[in-house]
This record gives structure tokens, sequence and C-alpha cells, in this order.
């Protein structure tokens, strides 16, 4: 193994003196924790530094390696353009890096960079390195809004790529933690905000990496973090290993949680491949929930795979409750991968048959027809979850005060244009917010006339 050590740091743009403008002494803890890490990353002397930014070109179903041999960035949509930070990528890295994703069958590569210029994540914690130990080659990877095991394969493959090309290896996960810590903050305030940050910090000062496997995709939302997935990848990267870990510093005076840690593998242990556990008890659970799911999940489910293994849709099966062949009904089927959404479609109005077949056509359109997603594929069938919500007869209502988030769903229609939100979701906490994403799903300016209709669910 040639990685010498690895960090989790914060990227306030504020940190920079040109852009703080004084505001950096609000968050000298992590400041100084940032010229800590500079002065040890020069005592090392790395080959390389991999840095994993959630503000690099990211896309839903790629992990994306940027290419080239040089790039730059500077710090002008802060207010501070004469700060330019510049780095050389290390091509025979990041060539071998995607040869063992590629083997590994991890969709991570060169292609689709729309922007090479530095993106703030990146350039922050270079601004500190580059001040101690001088241009070190870089490799530069993003996030993606694939599975945590994926991110976490990628890290494992950083790990591969450093031993085998014998270059003693840095890794920097840039990425803040919650976004939700004030009020007066960028997203407001949430308890998820402060739970989350006190999670993070729990797991940076024991090292303890299994549990960043394990945090619901629903409860990073809800806290607005945009770390997570770096600190994955790092993860992996280390993974099989133990390391010294150090907790540098924690802050959040502006309602952003910055916190700053050391890592530092010191032996090989077999009660560190957290990956292999994660798959064990994901595979424990998956076979769990399929013993407890009711009929309406099962034909979600069954019908999905054998659409997917058989490239043909689910005859209707028999043996099926009765009210599956003889009554019909809206219904939404949701898929989840982590906790995270990865496909929803539904019918307002049944549009089949009988509610049977209203579940098998809707199972198949949230994989593959949800244009907010790539198709599911057969790898993802294991790691999927499934709700499925049939809809009770919509009814119109003249005030927003008639709804009730836990109760009721809502349509929104003007003209051709209609939108429908179902009841009971994460991070929807007021029927204003409500009708609010209803009307943004529709295309409807709040600003027209536009009509409201309520509906109960019953979900599954």
């Amino acid at each position: 193994m040639k990685i010498i050590g690895a960090y989790a740091v914060p990227h306030p743009p504020l940190i920079i003196p040109e852009v703080g403008r004084g505001q950096e002494q609000n968050i000298q803890a992590t400041a100084d924790s940032y010229e800590r890490i500079g002065r040890q990353v020069a005592r090392q002397k790395p080959d390389v530094l991999v840095v994993i930014s959630p503000h690099s070109v990211s896309y839903a179903d790629y992990l994306h390696i940027s290419p080239g041999s040089q790039a730059q960035g500077d710090f002008g949509s802060f207010g501070a353009p004469e700060i330019v930070v510049q780095t050389l990528y290390d091509q025979d890295f990041a060539n071998q890096l995607c040869a063992h994703a590629e083997y590994h069958g991890i969709p991570a590569g060169f292609l689709g960079e729309k922007d090479p210029a530095l993106d703030h994540g990146t350039m922050i914690p270079l601004y500190f390195i580059q001040k101690y130990a001088g241009y070190i080659p870089i490799v530069r990877i993003s996030i993606s809004g694939l599975s945590y095991q994926l991110h976490y394969q990628l890290g494992q493959c950083i790990c591969q790529t450093a031993a085998a090309s014998g270059k003693k290896t840095v890794i920097l996960a840039s990425g803040d933690l919650s976004h939700k810590l004030r009020e007066d903050g960028p997203y407001g305030f949430s308890m998820d905000g402060l739970l989350f940050d006190e999670k993070i910090c729990n797991i940076f000062s024991k090292g303890d990496f299994s549990a960043l496997l394990g945090i619901d995709g629903e409860f990073c939302e809800a806290a607005a973090e945009c770390g997570h997935r770096s600190f994955v990848i790092m993860a992996g990267a280390l993974d099989g290993w133990d390391v010294e870990s150090k907790l540098l510093s924690y802050q959040g005076p502006f309602g952003v949680g910055y916190a700053a840690a050391a890592f530092r593998p010191i032996g090989l242990s077999e009660d560190r491949k957290f990956l292999e556990r994660h798959i064990r008890e994901k595979e424990r659970k998956r076979l769990e929930r399929k013993e407890q799911e009711d009929a309406w999940v099962r034909l979600a489910r069954n019908s999905l795979e054998h659409y997917i293994q058989e490239g043909e849709r689910l005859p209707l099966p028999e043996g099926l409750p009765p009210e599956f062949y003889q009554e019909q009904a809206g219904a939404f089927v949701c898929l989840k991968i982590d906790g995270r959404l990865r496909g929803c479609m539904g019918t307002i109005l049944p549009v089949q048959n009988c509610i049977g077949e209203e579940i098998i056509e809707n199972a198949v359109s949230a994989a593959v027809h949800d244009h907010r997603f790539s198709p599911v594929t057969l790898e993802e069938l294991p790691l999927l979850t499934y709700s499925v919500d049939i809809l009770g007869e919509p009814e119109p209502i003249q005030s927003i005060d008639q709804l009730d988030i836990e109760k009721y769903g809502v349509i929104v229609q003007s003209g051709l244009k209609r939108g429908l939100l179902l009841p009971d979701l994460a991070g929807v906490d007021t029927p204003q917010e409500q009708v609010h994403i209803a009307l943004e799903k529709a295309g409807i300016s709040p600003y027209v006339d536009y009509t409201m209709e309520r509906f109960e669910v019953v979900r599954h």
C-alpha cells in the first residue's frame, strides 16, 4: 500500500483572506487545521494527491475523473479573481485508476467534462497544501448519484492504483457537513443538520468508516450536506487498514459545518474490511424485507425484476388478493438505493384494467422511464427498496389550509399542466412547501391561477 495519509477537509471560500475580508477570523480553528495539514503533507512528501470534490463535474450515473495534463481556477465567483490556483494532473495515475475501475465494473472515467476549470472544493485544499508542499501533481475525482457501495469501491481502486504505481499517495476528501445549522444560514435550520454533523465528527474521531456506509440518504438530504460521498470514497481507499484518526477541528458559525480530520494507515486489519461487512448486512436486510413484504410490494418487485431479467412485462399472476383483479386506482411505485430516490412513477387516476396491472406497469416505469435517472441496471436490483402508494379519489379544495402533509397528497392544475406530490415525504415540512414543489414539477408559475385537489394514499 502506498497511501501514506488521508484528510477530510472543508471548503469554505471565506477561509481565503481575499474572499473572507476579515470573516475568516470567525473560522480560525478551521484555518489553523488547514495550516497543520499543509505542514504535515509537506513532511510526508507525497508523489501524488488524490483530491475528491463534490463540486467537480458530477453526474447521476458516472464518477468523473478529470482528464488532461493541467488545470487552473480562480476565486472570481467569490469576489477575488486575483487568487489563482494552478496544478498539474498525474495522467499516468489517472489512466491506471480508470483501468482499475473498468476492470471492477465501476462507471468511472474521463467522459463528459463540461468545464475544465478547478472548482472551489479542489482549490481551497490546494491553496493550503501548495503553501507548504509546493506543486504536487493531483488526480481530481468527483462524486455521483451512484450507490455508496460504488463510491467505496472506487476508493478501493485508488488504493490498488497507488500500490501498483508505487507512488506515495495522499488523499484529500473535500466536503462540508450540514448546511442547516442556523436559521440565518444558507438553508435555514434543521435538527437533522446538528445530528448529521455530530455523527460525522464521531466517525472521524474514531475512524469508524463502516458507519459512513450506513448513513441513510434521506438523512443526508435533510441535513443538506455535501461531503458524505467524498468521505465514502476516502474510506474505501483505506479499507482493510487500521488507521490513526484525529478530528482536528469542527466549526459551524455561518450555519455550515466545517470539520477537518487526519487519518494515517498503520497496519493491515481483517476487522476493517468494511465493504464486505456492509454487503453481508445489506443482503441480510434484503432477505428480511423480502420475507416481510406484502402483496403490493412483492408484485412491484417481481414486475421490475422480471422486466430487467427477461426483457418483457410480467403477466398478471394468479393468487393475488381479490382487489388486485376487481378494483381500479391510481398507483405510484417509488424505488430507493441507500435511502435516496432512484425512480418514482405513477398514475393519478387508473389507466389499467385493475390495480394489479397498474402496479406492474408503474414499477417498470419507475425504473426505466423516470427522466431524472438512468434506467435501473441488473446489478442494482439487489440494492433497491420499494414502496407502493395506492391513491384515493381526488377531491377539490379551495384553500391550502385544507392540506395536511402527512395525510394528504396534492394535485395542482393550470390549463393542461398538472403536477402531483405524495404525502409524508422527507424534507417537505409544510403545506406551502408541498404545493410549491407540485407547482415546480408541473411547470406552473405560482403567480397564475391554478386549482388544487387533495387525495389520501395507502402506502405499502
